[in-house]
C-alpha cells in the first residue's frame, strides 16, 4: 500500500517536528551537563582527568586530614586550658601607709593567685630608712603564715568576682 503525497508530507512534517524537539532536548542536556561540570570543578578543583570516584576519594582524604588536625587542636586546647588554671589569673593590690612618720601610701600588698586561689601574696613595707619585702604562700585563699590586714584585703580583692 503506497503512501500518497499528503500522508508522506504529514509524516515528513511530524518527523521534522520530532527532530527539532530532539535537538532542543539534546541542547538542554548539554547545557545541564556543562553547568554540572562547572559546579563539580568549583567544588573539587581541576581533577586532571580524574573520575568522580577519585575526586570524592581525594575529598574524603582531605576531610580525614582536617579531622585529625581539629582533634590535635582540641588536645592542645585542653592542655593549654589545664596550664592556664595554674597561671596567675587573679590579682589584688592594696596600697597603705604602715608608719605615721612617712608620707603617702608607699607600702603595698599584692596577691597573685591562680584559678583555685593558690599563689603568693607579696608585701612591701616602705620606711624612711629601708624597705622590706615579704612573700607568703597562699593555698585556696589562705596562708599558713600570719597575714596582715592589708595582705588579707589583697587576697580578698583577688578572689572577688570583679577582681577589685
Amino acid at each position: 500500500m503506497p503512501l500518497d503525497a499528503q500522508a508522506l508530507s504529514t509524516l515528513v512534517l511530524v518527523l521534522a517536528v520530532a527532530v527539532v524537539v530532539l535537538l532542543l532536548w539534546v541542547g538542554w542536556l548539554q547545557r545541564s551537563d556543562a553547568q554540572l561540570r562547572r559546579r563539580l570543578r568549583r567544588l573539587f578543583g581541576e581533577g586532571e582527568g580524574l573520575g568522580l570516584d577519585e575526586l570524592l576519594d581525594r575529598q574524603f582524604r582531605r576531610l580525614d586530614t582536617v579531622a585529625e588536625r581539629v582533634e590535635a587542636l582540641n588536645r592542645l586546647h585542653h592542655e593549654l586550658e589545664g596550664l592556664a588554671q595554674h597561671s596567675i589569673q587573679k590579682v589584688g593590690v592594696v596600697r597603705f601607709n604602715p608608719f605615721a612618720d612617712t608620707g603617702g601610701d608607699q607600702s603595698f600588698a599584692v596577691a597573685l593567685l591562680d584559678a583555685e586561689g593558690n599563689g603568693v601574696v607579696l608585701s612591701s613595707l616602705h620606711g624612711r630608712a629601708d624597705t622590706r619585702i615579704f612573700a607568703k604562700a597562699v593555698q585556696a585563699g589562705r596562708s599558713k603564715h600570719a597575714l596582715s590586714d592589708e595582705e588579707q584585703d589583697a587576697i580578698r580583692k583577688a578572689l572577688s568576682p570583679a577582681g577589685a
